[in-house]
């Protein structure tokens, strides 16, 4: 045989012994699926019981499910909880002041620990302890008797008066979702509290499709894959939560398809996205306004803000109307109440104050705000009318406050404007809402969406040294508005309680305790390579198990 047939065979030997091989060797492992999220406010915790922050409970539906959560109509769906209480099904007495609810019996911690009713019974005694000074005990302080466990996966909640909130209210991912016992218990136990437990900002152990792993401040929070998760297993492997600086460099981030989904978008950056090609805006109604809230807490707040014709004479100084067309692309509009975004709530005969800067300075006057020292700003007794207008780093609400500073100007009111990065902070984090340090807060909040219950302007829910927990920035107290939000509450009746909120909102135009700046619907964009985001208004990551990316 000649020398070159040998040789062939030899190398084709050889070929067939490396393709051996390498049939037998394992195939290299796919690339991992991420979801990469930007934050342009980096949450101040992750503990439901220790913030007020969007961005922070935006997080829970990865890694903290509700007992139930809402789905892209606003419906209700079963998550820790077997199903959703009902009359028909027994979990709703007849007069409404008793819930039961019963516990998928195959929820799990993601350590394998069975989520029990033990568990749903503790966080509501953490929510209550005197021990937390956590941002807020709504409702269960105030509503709430007891919250029992007859049995590992039966939970009865008893209402002092009927509750009509309860649905949105009661371990929701939104509010006080439910808290690890075997982990927490001990912590509390031996420290006395919660206010220092490293779960708050590191919850390794928790219940949802993903799972906390990492969280460098300034940079990321990484969230990966639970292998724990009872319900169907998550498409993707990690959601990656990128902090970014600001407005511009989450636009940048999406424009350069390195974002998968943007959040809190601003009006003016819709065009510019959509016309990228690399992702799509998308609006969801969401109940949320942008809006003013005046500190009226005495001896916290500037001493004009007890007059209601000041407060009266900031809005009519304030042209809100131009403030939407130029800033914001005349997209948007002024809201006349605090509901405009949650129908069929917001009170249909009330309208936004106008702009009448020739009234805001007679009622100034009136007031007996002028000008004795001739320094263009307006004072009394010794005092100067500069209000602190306080927001956070948001580039639209910086651009808010130099146009009404200038508006303001005109009629004699000054404004120091302060941006924080501790905004929402809890009272005992120093949040400056929390402890009253501000005059003029702006914001964009809601009720308990898709409900239009709220804890904001309760006596009880006014924060201080000795009652820390509260949303009542404001610090306003009215026994009557009280007794009007006690009715609504427990008013079954849609068209009775729609009326009641009327007359709440009349109350507040009224006394002009809240100033609508613009309708915020959520805006947010989602890259073209990501597939089956169902966005909620209330609960807005509450499919993110069902979330997928195309492949690189």
């Amino acid at each position: 045989m000649p020398k070159r047939n040998l040789t062939w065979l030899t190398l084709s030997a050889f070929a067939v012994v490396a393709l051996l091989a390498s049939a037998c060797q394992p195939a290299a492992p796919a690339e991992p699926k991420v979801v990469t999220i930007t934050f342009t406010q980096e949450p101040d915790n992750l503990s439901p019981l220790y913030t007020s922050m969007w961005f922070s409970a935006i997080t829970r539906d990865l890694w903290n499910v509700g007992l139930w959560d809402f789905d892209a109509q606003n419906n209700p769906v079963p998550q820790i909880a077997a199903e959703i209480p009902t009359l028909a099904n027994g979990g709703v007495t007849n007069d409404g002041k008793t819930i039961t609810i019963k516990l998928n019996p195959k929820a799990v911690w993601s350590d394998g620990t069975p989520i029990t009713a033990a568990d749903v019974q503790f966080t509501y005694d953490m929510v209550t302890s005197a021990k937390n000074a956590v941002s807020s005990s709504y409702p269960f302080a105030d509503n709430v008797e007891s919250v029992t466990a007859p049995d590992e996966h039966t939970v009865v909640v008893n209402f002092s008066e009927p509750f009509a909130p309860w649905l949105t209210l009661l371990f929701t991912a939104n509010n006080d979702p439910v808290l690890p016992k075997h982990i927490l218990q001990p912590v509390f136990d031996q420290a006395g509290t919660l206010d220092s437990a490293e779960w708050n900002r590191a919850p390794t152990v928790s219940a949802g499709p993903f799972v906390f792993k990492e969280w460098e401040s300034g940079s990321h929070i990484i969230f990966e894959k639970n292998p724990k998760w009872w319900g169907a297993a998550p498409k993707i492997d990690q959601v990656f939560i990128r902090i970014v600086p600001d407005d511009a460099a989450q636009e940048a981030a999406i424009k350069a398809g390195e974002t998968d989904i943007g959040v809190f978008l601003d009006y003016s950056q819709v065009q510019g996205i959509n016309d990228s090609g690399l992702a799509t805006v998308v609006t969801v109604l969401s109940g949320y306004d942008e809006g003013w809230y005046l500190n009226l807490r005495d001896g916290l707040g500037h001493p004009a803000l007890q007059d209601v014709n000041v407060r009266r004479a900031i809005a009519l100084a304030t042209d809100r109307a131009k403030i939407t067309q130029d800033l914001l692309l005349g997209l948007t509009e002024p809201p006349a109440t605090f509901w405009a975004g949650t129908p069929p709530y917001g009170a249909p005969s009330l309208q936004p104050y106008p702009y009448d800067p020739d009234e805001a300075k007679r009622l100034l006057d009136a007031a007996g705000w002028t000008d004795s020292n001739a320094d263009g700003t307006r004072d009394k007794d010794g005092v100067e009318l500069v209000l602190r207008y306080v927001t956070n780093q948001r580039q639209i609400r910086k651009d808010v406050q130099a146009v009404v500073q200038q508006m303001w100007a005109s009629v004699g009111i000054g404004a120091e404007l302060v941006n924080s990065d501790i905004l929402f902070n809890s009272f005992g984090d120093g949040g400056p809402l929390a402890t009253g340090a501000f005059d003029i807060g702006e914001w964009s909040d809601v009720g308990s969406f898709p409900d239009p219950d709220t804890s904001y302007w309760l006596c009880s829910q006014i924060p201080t040294a000795d009652n820390p927990d509260g949303f009542n920035y404001e610090g306003y107290c009215s026994e009557e508005m009280d007794a009007l939000f006690a009715q609504q509450a427990a008013t079954a009746d849609p068209d009775a309680r729609r009326e009641i909120f009327f007359e709440i909102q009349q109350k507040m135009v009224d006394e002009v305790l809240w100033i609508g700046m613009w309708k915020d619907p959520d805006l947010w964009s989602l890259s073209t390579r990501l597939s089956g985001v169902r966005l909620s208004g209330a609960t807005p990551f509450w499919n993110a198990a069902e979330w997928d990316v195309a492949a690189p």
